[in-house]
């Protein structure tokens, strides 16, 4: 059901979190993929703003420690990238790794997020 109110505080929404203005964006998803992807994705929304976590780590948190590459794929097939942050997924030696949307991408989204980060705690 349309309702042009609610999208407004959507879109606002998404727009001041790409603009750094906002550490979490809560929105309804509707996200399709297999069964693991979600379970992956829903453990990328668990990381805090500013911090990041290595594949290894996102593999042992959904109780598959082996499955480090498949999590590499689901952060690879993740549709709403910032929603479901898997730029803050890392390498086990702090590389960035890969990125759908670029590495550059990557790099200026986890720039931004850490400088909001020390911004917001020298407050």
């Amino acid at each position: 059901m349309r309702d042009d109110h609610t999208h407004k505080e959507w879109i606002q929404a998404i727009l001041d979190f790409i603009a750094g203005g906002e550490a979490h964006v809560d929105l309804p998803l509707d996200v399709r993929g297999t069964a693991f992807q979600k379970q992956v994705w829903q453990a990328l929304q668990k990381i805090p703003y500013g911090e990041t976590r290595t594949y290894t780590d996102i593999a042992r948190d959904i109780a598959k420690p082996q499955a480090v590459r498949a999590v590499g794929n689901a952060c690879g097939a993740n549709p709403i990238a910032l929603i479901v942050p898997c730029h803050r997924v890392l390498r086990s030696d702090g590389s960035l790794g890969g990125y759908h949307w670029g590495i550059e991408r990557k790099q200026k989204l986890l720039i931004q997020e850490s400088k909001f980060f020390k911004d917001d705690s020298n407050t």
